[in-house]
């Protein structure tokens, strides 16, 4: 498999055509795995993926699909992992996708009034069906990781990981090698920070407040320039770099690029080809070390009963 997937967030009725010609840009380019969830706007990236994908061989591509969080127009508004309910989730999103099953099926987030072993058991009642190939996690503790891998084998581990967000190494990439789940990591380009546009202050992405403060951007800037020299002098974008990074030092990590521009796609892609020597590595890895980035990691959300109780550090 390819070691960048695309990610289909994105994806909507409004461009439905340009989202469409990005899925055939990526199998052209052997992509093959796609990321999605049942509630990314309201079902409709469900929608538009599976209208790009009919035209293709079903073993040709890998879908991904995260279930349980609850949309509304606006924003999240809370999640169902009612274990009893995950069966209408999936018939659910089969439907919208146009597939007999799914490879890999993951709980968006986790509920503190189920137990982990109740929401990956039903999971995996769907995989002995024929209607999931693989079960995966998402956005869960270390721990919680540990006790669904005990259910069944998780396929995969999906959770935010840049240089401006470290955090995963701490306990969850550990923890992941020792128990021989490969991890897939999205947010690579810290939330639009991690590019030229930034660097140079054309462009000042939409940042979430939990996530970056107002006046803790120019600090952030001043090191990301510091990737931007390192790129130029390179050839690559600040972003390619970035990318390049992550895959270098984490070889067992596949890699999400959310796009629905078919050139966004072949320009992320050219992360692959990138080769840094040691010392560079050496370099952006102390540029970035843990702690002088002000902010960007995304605190873990909890969820009793479907509602959400807060943020949590764990």
């Amino acid at each position: 498999m390819n070691r960048i997937g695309l990610g289909c967030m994105g994806m909507a009725r409004r461009n439905e055509e340009s989202s469409i010609r990005t899925v055939d840009t990526a199998l052209d380019h052997g992509v093959t795995m796609f990321n999605v969830g049942e509630f990314y706007n309201g079902g409709e990236s469900e929608i538009v993926l599976g209208n790009a994908l009919r035209q293709h061989p079903r073993d040709k591509y890998f879908v991904s699909v995260k279930f349980g969080a609850l949309p509304s127009r606006e924003a999240l508004y809370g999640v169902d992992m009612n274990p009893f309910n995950v069966r209408a989730h999936l018939t659910y999103s089969l439907s919208r996708l146009g597939l007999d099953y799914v490879d890999l099926y993951e709980p968006a987030r986790m509920d503190d009034a189920y137990s982990v072993e109740e929401v990956i058991e039903a999971v995996n009642e769907l995989v002995k069906e024929g209607l999931v190939r693989h079960v995966g996690m998402t956005e869960c503790t270390a721990e919680e990781l540990r006790r669904g891998n005990e259910i069944c084998p998780i396929k995969y581990f999906e959770k935010e990981y840049s240089l401006l967000s470290r955090k995963m190494e701490e306990e969850d990439l550990p923890t992941c090698r020792e128990l021989g789940i490969p991890v897939v990591a999205y947010g690579l380009l810290g939330h639009g920070l991690l590019t030229d546009g930034f660097a140079t202050g054309e462009r000042t992405p939409h940042i979430l407040p939990f996530l970056f403060r107002p006046e803790d951007m120019e600090h952030n800037r001043a090191i990301v320039q510091l990737l931007k020299e390192m790129a130029d002098g390179k050839g690559c974008s600040t972003s390619n770099i970035a990318v390049a990074w992550v895959l270098q030092k984490n070889p067992d990590m596949l890699a999400i690029v959310g796009t629905t521009h078919p050139d966004h796609l072949t320009d992320s892609l050219k992360a692959l080809d990138i080769t840094l020597t040691e010392e560079e590595m050496q370099t952006i890895g102390e540029i970035f070390a843990p702690g002088r980035v002000r902010g960007g990691v995304l605190p873990k959300m909890r969820y009793k009963n479907g509602r959400f109780l807060g943020f949590t550090s764990e």
